[in-house]
């Protein structure tokens, strides 16, 4: 048996999926050793500190090695795969068939042989059938076709005609979309300025710091995985905290003593908030959406904002300023089977009601089914968290670190309620606004939610204030 070179093994390293993340925990391996790999293939899942992905190798080959088992914390940079890029072939049979293989000749030399088709000039034939050129696999193919596409464009701006869309493999369009990265404004690496993985993972990655001279690179730290500890007729049961839900503990609690909370309540009737639900599910511009309470509150709560802008802000602790967002980037508190991910529908304040009704709808499904992806859950400026799905009146909200405000909405019941001087029965609810009191006074925070309780009392303050 041939032993295989060094440079035949490709060792695929965690990268940073998110921004600025360090670990990440594999959740479950999608290969074993010994099986066929190709370019773009997902081989894991892994879950950050923000959320669940899926990882895809950059490269065709047979698996080697895993490193880790599933459970296992591994820093970034760390190699978690060992992939045979020869295809498993020794490397001294892969030298050899590749030096019998033909060198291309144009096709005019060639004399044709009867019952055969003309070949493409530059890609020649076989000598004889006894000899046979290595054959082209799929990832070389989309190579070409990447080259050619290329050349087009190339000679197309040679005629003064722009080609826009940029250069990328399909397994490299969906790791930009995963990232939630603009392919237009990624730099190409890659022959003929194709984009490759790498070039996308260093458009979401931080700058890299300094090295200090002389130091002596540590190895990585790797946490054995920590299994759920239990016994029989114990009375107590130790759950490791991490990925998401040390991230959101850790987050939650450098808000809680960061910020000074201020929370502030107000019942109002939501009435006809809720008879406006029940037309605009059978609207048929809103055909096909999810239509429910918490898509007019959230165009509540984008209204109130466009009267009281200063609500919509950051505070700059490095620079002691105010930064005031003239975007809306709105988060929802999503509950997912691994912890409270809060991921937003960004530009919220430029979407019409069916395009919210899209987004929220996309985002709910998204984050039910663990699909979130980092990008989604960044740049958050104000939140609505919906407690009344779980029967809770209201509560107290955390505000997600970065942003100035976030919005409780509690159950929404029948109750007794005075409505034209006559006790009647209502449809009301409790709203809560916690907000941070070091760029929200009392009267900015009171005026939002003031706001925010008048419109779903009148809906039709949505025409009149939107």
């Amino acid at each position: 048996m041939t032993t295989m070179t060094d440079a035949s093994v490709r060792e695929f390293k965690m990268p940073d999926v998110g921004e600025g993340l360090t670990e990440a925990e594999i959740l479950k391996w999608y290969v074993q050793p010994g099986d066929t790999v190709t370019d773009g293939q997902v081989v894991c899942e892994v879950e950050t500190a923000k959320a669940a992905v899926e990882l895809p190798i950059p490269y065709d080959g047979v698996v080697r090695e895993l490193h880790f088992p599933e459970g296992t914390t591994v820093d970034v940079g760390t190699a978690i795969i060992a992939v045979d890029v020869t295809g498993g072939v020794p490397a001294a049979e892969a030298q050899a068939s590749a030096e019998e293989a033909p060198a291309e000749r144009p096709a005019a030399e060639e004399p044709e042989q009867e019952g055969r088709k003309p070949v493409l000039v530059g890609y020649g034939v076989a000598e004889s059938s006894t000899r046979r050129r290595p054959r082209k696999t799929a990832a070389t193919a989309g190579e070409e076709a990447l080259h050619a596409a290329a050349a087009l464009q190339s000679e197309l701006n040679g005629h003064g005609t722009q080609v826009a869309r940029p250069l990328a493999k399909p397994p490299v369009r969906k790791l930009a979309k995963d990232l939630g990265v603009d392919l237009a404004t990624v730099r190409p690496s890659g022959p003929d300025g194709i984009i490759t993985r790498e070039d996308v993972h260093a458009a979401v990655a931080p700058a890299p710091a300094p090295a200090a001279p002389a130091a002596v690179e540590a190895p990585a730290v790797v946490q054995a995985p920590a299994p759920v500890v239990t016994y029989d007729g114990a009375r107590e049961t130790r759950i490791p905290v991490k990925g998401v839900r040390r991230a959101t503990a850790q987050a939650m609690v450098g808000s809680a003593f960061t910020a000074p909370h201020v929370t502030e309540f107000v019942t109002v009737d939501v009435t006809r908030t809720m008879k406006l639900v029940e037309e605009l599910k059978q609207d048929r511009d809103m055909q096909g959406l999810r239509v429910n309470p918490l898509l007019l509150i959230t165009k509540a709560l984008l209204v109130a904002i466009k009267r009281n802008p200063d609500v919509n802000a950051s505070w700059d602790e490095a620079n002691q300023e105010i930064v005031r967002k003239h975007y809306v980037n709105l988060g929802i508190a999503a509950a997912t089977p691994r912890g409270l991910i809060v991921p937003n529908v960004k530009d919220a304040h430029d979407k019409t009601l069916p395009q919210l009704a899209e987004a929220l709808g996309e985002l709910v499904t998204t984050a039910r089914e663990g699909r979130t992806s980092p990008a989604a859950m960044q740049g958050g400026t104000i939140t609505i968290t919906n407690v009344g799905v779980f029967g809770v009146d209201t509560g107290t909200p955390i505000l997600n670190p970065g942003e100035s405000a976030i919005l409780a909405v509690g159950a929404i019941k029948l109750q007794p309620w005075v409505h034209k001087g006559k006790v009647k029965p209502r449809q009301v609810t409790t709203l809560a606004l916690s907000f941070d009191h070091r760029l929200v006074d009392g009267e900015l925070g009171s005026k939002v939610l003031a706001d925010v309780a008048a419109v779903l009392e009148q809906p039709k303050r949505l025409i009149t204030w939107g």
